[in-house]
């Protein structure tokens, strides 16, 4: 019997954005994937991203019940067979080489999946090994670092109040792509141009004139990897001409005169070569910033993946600091959410940590229980005691989205046991003797813990699955409980509505009182209203004071010193910086028909002027190299990139065999990660650094 059309609202869990949809379905069919106009933060926007969740629902590459790789190839397993063979083969190894010798790594995707977020801690602990890694080492530990130090706790991320705000400095970011990342901000562009009708004016930091850029009223185009030090000449020009104004922070910063003496001598005229702006740019931008009524300096992944991330995470910080933008309506805030992740501290102490214990071969140090991922490839191919032996990867494909993926393609090789919890048979997950294919999109339900904390409003939605899993189907949280329960002997009596309402009943927001029942009757979601100032009671630090001039951060400084005099690279003179693409975020979203179609996007920008002098033209395919790797690539020239900059997107490489991506294959493009090296790191966080790669270009003629 044909049923009648129905409505579906939910949350899209393809980036950070948390965007509304209206779903309309009839008989296990999808009929129309749109905006949520009621959605409360989104308000009717979506990207071409959320249409694709028809694509994933219905993959036929998609993985939905447990393999296994044999000598004659792949064959199924089922569940009760794949958890025993996991937990056997894990213990085993452990038995013979040490508790430290399987290794974790989360992937992106685990913090857009709450079953993922809210059982897989227990089954790593269940583990015990020290061994722990994710994509939280690639683009955003400095972020976090940054936090531990001035704030008390790795989670206290300002966010910015752009609705509000006067003035928007963005540094290495691509918001208008995005949607915000470490800023859930759906809707972006258009809040930008809200920024401009009212009065206010919008400014991009960046080599690449990007999308946000385009939109902005000022551009500034800047040497690759140089962020830190014109932020500190920003700070010197603040100071130096009196116009610091910590306003209602003056009695809560600690190490204001110290911050001063500290950037004195990083005059604009000192930095300027080094950054690629003049002085007279430089005081000017500092001096609009400081001058506006309420002003926000945002700085994402090109401030985070270079050589100096921590320190550019600090001086953004410091920036809207000393100018009262912080914990400020129109500039920077904390938020607080339904479920808070940063508030629930004071009651379990777990605020962060740094350095406790370092790596085997690199000696990089630990953050708040993980090591960085670029130290994972030489975990595996180092003999020795402590030698990783067995992986569990969870929800990633490391292999094109960690530096050096080729170097890490090796280890996976060598591995005596590997299991992936993931939907696809990729270039990662090939490597694995079994796969845990969990259930995914719209067969799931939805509420995000993670960017809920990072939102430029308190909201919170909730919503069931659309469609039910097939019976041989597991969800994500029933896979975790099933092998924590085999490496622990304890079984978790809750699943994962009982434990979302466990969380909901500590929550803030007591009107109405929160569960999983009345959030169902809220589809568009609620909304707690604005971000409000909260210091100093959110602050973690012992004192309730936030350190302007952590020890750590400044002995950095000295690092930061030595690029003001770094000479040419004749051998590799251009920089390779990535990009974001409105149709891409993880590498898995280019197994989708309609997010891959059209012309080919894995093209090398490369300015005008540099292709005439190296002799190409657009369309004309190049080897680019690096000190790891080399591949051929299309050349895509273009005015809207800084001169000796050259960029490619990220996720793609999908031409490596033995792998289930039809779509995917046909598109393959490239792979960044084949020219980035695990040696170049943020030495202060161990971060990746893939702005401060060095490559050559050659015609292929």
């Amino acid at each position: 019997m044909m049923e009648a059309a129905q409505k579906h609202y939910r949350t899209c869990n393809l980036c950070e954005a948390m965007c509304g949809l209206e779903i309309t379905h009839q008989n296990q069919k999808l009929i129309s994937i749109k905006g949520d106009k009621a959605a409360v933060l989104s308000r009717g926007h979506i990207c071409p991203k959320a249409t694709a969740l028809e694509d994933l629902h219905f993959d036929k590459d998609r993985l939905k019940t447990p393999i296994k790789r044999t000598k004659s190839g792949w064959i199924a397993l089922s569940w009760e067979d794949a958890f025993d063979e996991v937990a056997h083969n894990l213990r085993d190894i452990q038995k013979k080489y040490g508790q430290d010798s399987v290794a974790t790594y989360q992937g992106n995707p685990s913090v857009h999946n709450i079953g993922t977020m809210l059982f897989s801690s227990d089954f790593i602990k269940s583990i015990a090994s020290t061994q722990r890694y994710s994509a939280t080492s690639v683009d955003q530990l400095p972020h976090h670092f940054a936090s531990l130090m001035m704030f008390g706790h790795y989670l206290m991320f300002p966010i910015p109040d752009i609705d509000r705000t006067d003035f928007m400095l963005i540094m290495g970011g691509n918001p208008a792509v995005s949607n915000g990342s470490i800023m859930t901000a759906p809707d972006f562009s258009n809040r930008l141009k809200a920024i401009q009708k009212r009065g206010g004016k919008v400014a991009v930091v960046d080599p690449r004139l990007t999308e946000t850029a385009q939109i902005a009223d000022d551009y500034y185009a800047v040497n690759p990897g140089s962020d830190a030090l014109l932020l500190l000449a920003l700070i010197q020009v603040i100071f130096d001409k009196h116009l610091a104004q910590p306003k209602h922070l003056k009695t809560i910063l600690k190490g204001y005169e110290n911050l001063q003496i500290i950037t004195k001598h990083y005059t604009p005229e000192r930095i300027s070569e080094a950054v690629g702006l003049s002085a007279k740019v430089i005081s000017d931008l500092a001096c609009q910033f400081a001058t506006s009524k309420t002003a926000v300096c945002y700085g994402r992944v090109g401030l985070s993946m270079q050589a100096f991330g921590g320190l550019c995470q600090w001086l953004v910080n410091c920036l809207n600091c000393i100018t009262g933008n912080l914990d400020a309506i129109g500039g920077a805030l904390f938020t607080l959410p339904a479920i808070d992740v940063v508030g629930s501290a004071k009651q379990t102490g777990k605020t962060g940590s740094f350095n406790k214990r370092q790596t085997r071969v690199d000696k990089l140090p630990e953050f708040t229980g993980e090591f960085p991922v670029v130290a994972l490839a030489d975990e595996i191919l180092t003999p020795g005691n402590g030698q990783v032996k067995a992986l569990v990867s969870i929800a990633g494909n490391p292999v094109l989205s960690t530096p050096n993926g080729t170097k890490l393609e090796q280890a996976l090789e060598s591995l005596e046991f590997m299991v992936a919890i993931d939907i696809y048979l990729n270039e990662t997950t090939k490597h694995a003797n079994i796969i845990l294919p969990p259930t995914t999109g719209l067969e799931t339900s939805i509420y995000d813990l993670v960017f809920h904390q990072f939102a430029i409003k308190n909201t919170v939605a909730y919503a069931p699955a659309l469609f039910e899993k097939e019976p041989n189907q597991r969800h994500d949280w029933e896979i975790f409980k099933a092998l924590t329960a085999r490496l622990s002997g304890k079984e978790n009596p809750l699943n994962l509505e009982q434990t979302l309402d466990y969380l909901l009943q500590f929550s803030y927001y007591n009107e109405p009182k929160l569960s999983v029942k009345e959030l169902l009757k809220h589809p568009h979601g609620i909304d707690f209203g604005n971000l409000k100032p909260q210091l100093p009671d959110r602050l973690f630090t012992s004192d309730k004071k936030i350190d302007l001039t952590p020890d750590l951060l400044v002995a950095d400084l000295k690092r930061l010193d030595k690029i003001l005099s770094v000479k040419a690279n004749k051998t590799y003179p251009f920089y390779l910086i990535g990009r974001r693409q409105l149709r891409s975020n993880n590498s898995w979203m280019h197994n989708s028909e309609r997010l891959s179609k059209g012309k080919n996007r894995c093209t090398l920008l490369i300015n005008s002027d540099d292709a005439k002098i190296l002799k190409l033209f657009n369309g004309q395919k190049a080897c680019v190299s690096s000190n790891v790797g080399s591949l051929t690539i299309e050349i895509e020239t273009t005015s809207k990139i800084k001169r000796g900059v050259v960029s490619i997107p990220h996720g793609w490489g999908h031409h490596r065999k033995e792998t289930k991506l039809s779509i995917a294959q046909k598109n393959a493009g490239v792979s960044l990660n084949d020219l980035t090296d695990t040696n170049r790191i943020d030495a202060l966080t161990g971060n990746a650094d893939f702005s401060g790669t060095r490559v050559r270009i050659e015609p292929i003629n």
